[in-house]
């Protein structure tokens, strides 16, 4: 396979218009963290982005940063990290779960658009993409959005690439707003819930007043064994329901007060604080019950979202009729499921339990031949299916850029 690695945009704009010139499709990676996502594409060549690896402004007075899409993500956390802020959206790092080295580059943060527990208050990657510049399907470099927070830029064309697994456009710059780390911040643990009650708990917690920034649920199989963090949340066996609270230190300990006194009917509530307490929650964010070195680690893994108030009885369901293990994130609007590896990853009798409730599945982790053979991203029904086809080949009319990584039908 050939590897084409570019030193600035006009490099990524030579090889996109040698790739349609050839007919050759392209795969596009930073660190190749995510390959593993999606179907198996059909291309003998790589463009690889990780030497746009700058920093080329950060103003943390502004609250804004731009960097280079090849910029290891790691890095960029440390940097802003010691100006004592972070990317709100908390943006999860696959790498445990896919078991693969590295957290990636920000351009594939971005490509994939996968937000952690705090997307319930803060939004996702999409909502602090302020500006980019790409290099399209045409071979042309365009630029979208700004370097301001209020921006009024017409069409906002920075949302449709978050998300979009590098098939609109190559990404070579990104201008994201960032925001201060909270001060303190506090979990509130209920032990012993079933999911369908933790899904209660956790809608009452989340219509509070009391400003709930993380509201997931580990039913007890998620402690087959527990690990890292996790591990000192309960005996096995034992599930727990877990709120967070951010900011001020007097503000979040007043708010988990108010709060547990809320939550005593579903009963009695144990706080944790500051460092254990962002443990937890990395730990959630990325999925570390299942990870690939983990006792669950040959199971298939799904992405689910859902209505909130769906999720405790979909869930439970999908255990129950698969003998897989689930983990609820954004109050029951986000299931994990790891499953009991099958020919088609259970995908049919998935689907028609999501399709039921309302929602769509990602298949995150599976076998390349079980990617080839079922589908990774939802289908879409026949209008949303259109207008996105009509989006891409505004974008990409050759299908030259990651050809037939949502799509099956179009993977050869």
């Amino acid at each position: 396979m050939d590897t084409l690695k570019v030193r600035d945009a006009k490099d990524v704009e030579q090889v996109v218009r040698a790739a349609i010139a050839s007919e050759q499709p392209l795969e596009i990676v930073g660190h190749g963290s995510r390959r593993l996502v999606g179907q198996p594409m059909a291309t003998n060549a790589v463009l690889e982005l990780s030497a746009l690896n700058a920093v080329t402004a950060y103003e943390p007075n502004e609250l804004i940063i731009t960097v280079q899409a090849g910029a290891p993500l790691a890095d960029v956390l440390s940097l802003i990290d010691s100006k004592n802020q972070q990317f709100a959206f908390e943006p999860m790092d696959t790498s445990a779960l896919l078991g693969v080295s590295g957290a990636g580059t920000i351009g594939g943060m971005i490509g994939a658009g996968l937000a952690g527990p705090r997307r319930i208050r803060a939004g996702g990657a999409r909502d602090h993409l302020l500006g980019a510049h790409a290099v399209s399907g045409f071979g042309d470099s365009f630029k979208t959005g700004g370097k301001v927070v209020k921006n009024v830029t017409g069409y906002d064309l920075c949302k449709l690439l978050a998300g979009s697994w590098g098939t609109l456009a190559v990404m070579t710059e990104v201008t994201l707003k960032v925001m201060p780390k909270p001060e303190s911040d506090r979990t509130l643990v209920l032990r012993g819930l079933d999911d369908v009650t933790a899904n209660r708990a956790m809608t009452a917690a989340l219509g509070s007043p009391y400003d709930v920034s993380g509201a997931a649920h580990l039913s007890y199989q998620a402690f087959r064994p527990a690990v890292g963090a996790l591990a000192g949340l309960g005996a096995p066996g034992q599930a727990a329901t877990l709120l967070r609270l951010e900011g001020i230190a007097a503000s979040a300990a007043d708010r988990a007060g108010s709060l547990g006194k809320t939550l005593a009917p579903f009963g009695a509530v144990e706080v944790l604080q500051d460092a254990v307490s962002a443990a937890i929650w990395s730990s959630i964010r990325d999925v570390l019950p299942f990870a690939a070195q983990g006792a669950l680690g040959a199971w298939p893994v799904w992405r689910i979202v859902c209505p909130p108030a769906s999720g405790g009885a979909l869930g439970q369901q999908l255990a129950r009729d698969t003998g897989g293990d689930v983990i609820y994130d954004w109050g029951g609007g986000l299931i994990w499921a790891a499953l009991p590896p099958k020919p088609d990853a259970q995908a049919a009798l998935l689907r028609a339990r999501v399709d039921a409730a309302g929602g769509h599945a990602m298949l995150v982790r599976a076998s390349e031949l079980v990617r080839r053979n079922v589908d990774v991203f939802h289908p879409q029904s026949g209008g949303v299916a259109a207008l996105s086809e009509r989006v891409r080949l505004s974008f990409d009319p050759r299908n030259i850029l990651n050809r037939g990584r949502l799509l099956r039908a179009v993977a050869t």
